[in-house]
């Protein structure tokens, strides 16, 4: 089955990881001028800029508790006090994506980047949109705006982004070059190996797929993987002939995935789907 990973496959709901920055002076911009040649910082916020800087923490909070409309309802009033601000316009679009009003949503996340060209978590951002939404060669476009931008602190997020979209895309040679940088950031991270792991069972170096899905298993609790995961690992274990982790993994998605469209491939032994 042509699924990708989705231990922490990009989701409008993940996104909630980078709003913290977005309700500051100036995040992600990098060098916005605060009007004297200097950086903008938080000091040099106006009061109607603080205003409407509380009003987007506040409809961060409600947007990561799943109370969409009073979110999207702060959003609105943090964009009457300041109609320039760039990161209520970027909140806006992934509240309008997540109530799947997805044109809504990328008018939201054009006016945003047009606001703030340089923002490398809008990029981030409208690149996972672009890309959840079938328009991934665009998307690559946003991950690289945001990973080559020397601002961003947190590049990480952006290659394992790219990585997972040129999965779908079945860009095999480039999602292995976005994971691998991404891997040398955070080594450990289970979702960056299963990625990688999926690139070279597709690749069909079953070696190489075995190494990362291992490296999954020693670092990621079992019982919390996916069903995608779990059933990538059946098959790269069926394909090395490890028995014991092959039926290891597929009580494990017997266990905790029942109703999931793996279980049912496992079931009638669809190994080569």
């Amino acid at each position: 089955m042509a699924t990708v990973p989705r231990l922490l496959t990009v989701s409008l709901l993940a996104f909630t990881l980078l709003l913290g920055a977005c309700a500051g002076a100036g995040s992600g911009a990098g060098a916005e001028s605060n009007g004297s040649g200097d950086i903008k910082t938080a000091s040099d916020q106006t009061n109607a800029e603080k205003r409407a800087s509380i009003r987007l923490q506040l409809a961060v909070g409600y947007f990561q508790d799943g109370k969409l409309s009073v979110a999207l309802d702060e959003v609105k009033q943090a964009i009457v006090i300041n109609p320039a601000f760039a990161d209520a316009y970027g909140v806006r679009a992934l509240i309008y994506a997540q109530m799947g009003e997805l044109k809504l949503a990328d008018e939201s996340f054009q006016r945003a980047l047009r606001l703030s060209p340089n923002n490398p978590e809008l990029s981030n951002n409208y690149g996972s949109f672009l890309c959840q939404n079938n328009r991934g060669a665009e998307a690559l476009r946003y991950y690289e705006a945001a990973i080559k931008n020397p601002a961003y602190q947190s590049p990480f997020s952006a290659m394992q982004n790219a990585g997972s979209c040129s999965i779908r895309l079945k860009q095999y040679d480039a999602a292995e070059r976005y994971l691998l940088d991404a891997l040398r950031i955070a080594p450990d991270h289970p979702a960056t190996n299963a990625y990688l792991a999926r690139v070279y069972y597709e690749r069909r170096d079953y070696q190489r797929a075995g190494f990362f899905i291992n490296r999954v298993k020693t670092i990621a609790k079992l019982d919390d993987l996916g069903a995608d995961i779990l059933w990538l690992a059946v098959r790269i274990d069926r394909r090395l002939g490890d028995k014991d982790s092959e039926a290891t993994m597929a009580t494990l998605l017997r266990r905790h995935h029942p109703g999931s469209a793996e279980f049912a491939a496992l079931q009638r032994g669809a190994f080569d789907e």
